[in-house]
């Protein structure tokens, strides 16, 4: 583990403001592992730069009160969702095309379960995050979503409407 760790794979805004203990398992913390070996930090030696992670494992009570899906992979230490940062007009805000660029690097890289491309615009694959997993135990989906702001539904993409073949 070159450039992620597992306390930051732990933090969470939302279990810190409800004062709720994130803690992770034997299991889930190896979970977290495989995941950054796999996916992170290699993820990261191609990108080149700075990607952050606002959730990786969550409890259950944290997931629920983030509003995560029941069932979902950081509840077992399988998934981060990652986004970007630049400066405008001297404050920090996500840059989405960085996002963007990092969704595809994790395809074109090929180790995943699941990318999400998340609150993408109606008309565009710009995301305010990406959302990845990787199965340690079992088969990897190679499955690519979006989720477009203000919905709750998820839908099917592909490598060509990524830009990638």
């Amino acid at each position: 583990m070159s450039y992620f760790t597992i306390s930051e794979m732990l933090y969470s805004a939302t279990a810190i403001e409800k004062k709720i203990w994130n803690g992770a398992g034997q299991e889930e913390e190896e979970n977290l592992r495989a995941l950054i070996s796999n996916v992170l930090d290699p993820l990261r030696v191609k990108y080149g730069a700075p990607i952050y992670v606002s959730s990786g494992f969550r409890c259950a009570k944290v997931n629920k009160d983030a509003g995560g899906v029941t069932g979902s992979q950081h509840l077992r230490g399988e998934a981060a969702d990652l986004y970007v940062t630049k400066m405008v007009n001297g404050k920090r805000v996500t840059d989405k095309e960085a996002v963007y660029k990092i969704g595809r690097l994790i395809v074109a890289l090929g180790r995943f379960d699941q990318v999400i491309l998340e609150n993408v615009g109606k008309d565009d694959l710009l995301p305010e995050w990406i959302h990845v997993s990787w199965r340690r135990n079992g088969t990897n989906r190679h499955k690519m979503l979006k989720k477009v702001k203000g919905t709750r539904t998820y839908q099917s993409i592909t490598k060509k409407d990524l830009g990638l073949s």
